[in-house]
């Protein structure tokens, strides 16, 4: 009884606590912020006042701020707004991320030109997975995953391997926070749970691409201090059939997890400096 009564409190206060530091005008901005990242081409400013349900003069009002501080770019008609990269730009200018995408690039580049193939490194941002870094195989053809994409958590490699390397109260936070992304094929709880098991067994994750055919997608972990994948990084494996000696998928394999493992003890370095 006494902890049911804590926890009724704790809960109220929570309630209290937002309720005191409400700030309206600021709530107003980033559900504008929301509701267009979510959109490819853009709304006008009557789609963006019925979808979020407010008044039409203090939508306009907060646009117009937005427009002039960059964050939102209005069309060349003017008639629809859309995010600008300002946000984008500002995530990769804080100092881990950034120190993350520096430590990586090279580490990258050098896989890619021994393996002759391209790969991309991601990390989780709501809901899906964000592309914070993408090197380009040395040859004259390839696949690729462009840079700053947004792609699935459920369907893919990087989304399989940063699930599960997770505990299971970040693993069911992510997932509550996930959006089925175009062409997203549905798994079940069950299979969700076998793949994480076998990823997690194995170390990594290597399968067919579920978005492309011809395509073996090969993901690594790049591991925090405490386990847990703060990236995925992953090479969209591409075998050659001319008369060509490329490396095989058993050494692009060989040379990803070196890299990944590279990657992982130098951000756990960095991890335990003074001031991280």
């Amino acid at each position: 009884m006494e902890e049911q009564e804590k926890t009724g409190k704790d809960e109220k206060d929570e309630k209290d606590d937002a309720d005191r530091y409400r700030a309206p005008a600021l709530d107003k901005g980033l559900d504008i912020l929301e509701l267009l990242a979510q959109q490819k081409d853009g709304l006008t400013r009557a789609e963006i006042t019925r979808q979020l349900g407010r008044n039409a003069s203090e939508i306009y009002r907060m646009l117009e701020r937005l427009v002039v501080r960059q964050y939102v770019a209005r069309s060349a008609g003017g008639d629809r707004y859309s995010l600008s990269l300002k946000l984008y730009a500002l995530a990769h200018r804080h100092p881990p991320m950034q120190r993350l995408i520096v430590a990586a690039l090279p580490l990258m580049q050098r896989f890619a030109d021994e393996a002759e193939q391209s790969c991309h490194l991601s990390v989780y941002d709501r809901g899906n997975l964000l592309v914070i870094a993408q090197v380009d195989g040395p040859g004259t053809w390839g696949i690729s995953v462009r840079l700053g994409s947004r792609v699935g958590l459920i369907g893919t490699g990087s989304g399989r391997v940063l699930l599960a390397f997770q505990n299971d109260a970040q693993r069911a936070q992510m997932l509550s926070e996930h959006t089925a992304v175009k062409g997203e094929i549905p798994l079940d709880e069950t299979e969700l749970n076998a793949t994480w098991d076998a990823v997690r067994t194995q170390g990594f994750s290597q399968k067919d691409s579920q978005q492309t055919v011809g395509v073996t997608d090969v993901t690594f972990p790049v591991l925090g201090p405490a386990g847990q994948a703060i990236a995925a990084l992953t090479c969209p494996y591409l075998r050659r059939i001319d008369s060509y000696a490329a490396p095989t998928l058993e050494a692009t394999t060989a040379l990803l997890r070196a890299t990944a493992g590279g990657l992982s003890l130098m951000r756990q370095a960095d991890a335990s400096m003074p001031g991280e």
